[in-house]
Formats: structure tokens, sequence, C-alpha cells
């Protein structure tokens, strides 16, 4: 029996060697991933300060030009719009002002020359036989 308790105990030392192997490996692989997992994280923060922070801000101060851009367009649109109606409006009133002034000067004339042609009319017209009268 005794040799059969030197091969287990051969074996159970080689199982407890390769155990501690195993551990201290998986012990360096844990620290190789967390340089690995720092550097990465350090990398890309510097990337983000060199490259991305740059750009946000030029994109930023577009957006900032490009509002103040659209507002100045939509002031000015506005205030053309207004410009627009008030010119209308004014031609609409002069217009009205012109037709009401137009009428109310020449309607005596219209009337003259309609008074006249019923008059011009009346005369032409007349029948030279006398007009019978009933009695």
């Amino acid at each position: 029996m005794s040799g059969e308790l030197g091969t287990t105990n051969l074996l159970l030392g080689i199982m407890a060697a390769v155990s501690v192997f195993e551990a201290l490996l998986l012990i360096g692989v844990g620290i190789a991933a967390a340089v690995v997992y720092r550097r990465v994280t350090d990398l890309i923060a510097g990337l983000e300060t060199r490259q991305i922070a740059p750009a946000v801000a030029k994109v930023n101060v577009i957006l900032e030009d490009v509002r103040g851009v659209t507002a100045k367009v939509r002031e000015e649109t506005e205030r053309v719009d207004h410009a627009i109606r008030t010119t209308m409006d004014r031609v609409d009133d002069t217009a009205d002002r012109v037709r009401w002034n137009v009428r109310t000067k020449t309607s005596w004339l219209i009337g003259v020359i309609r008074g006249a042609r019923v008059a011009l009319e009346s005369l032409l017209h007349t029948d030279h036989q006398p007009h019978e009268s009933r009695t």
C-alpha cells in the first residue's frame, strides 16, 4: 500500500503545483487586464482632450453663429413682410381714394352727358304727326 500512497502523493503534489501556477497565472492576467484597461482609458481621455474637445468647441461656435444668422434672417423677414403688408394696404387705400375721387368728380359730367343724349334722342326721334287727344 505504501507504493500506492507514494504515487497518490506525487499526483497530489503535481496537482497542487499546477493549481498554484494557475492561480499565479490568473493573478497575472488580471493585473495585465487592469493595466491594459488603464492605458486604454488614458488613451481615450487623451484623444478626447486633444481632438474631440476642440472639435466640439468649434462646432459650438459655428452653431452659435448659425443661431445668430437665423435670428437675424427671421427678424429681417418679419420686417420685410410688415413693410410689404403696409405698402399693400396703402396701395389699396390709395386705389380706393382715387376710385372715389374719379367717381365723385366725373359723376356730374356723366349726368350732363346722359341728359344731353336723352335730349338729343328726344329731339331726333320726335314724330311730326300731332298727337291725337282723346276727349
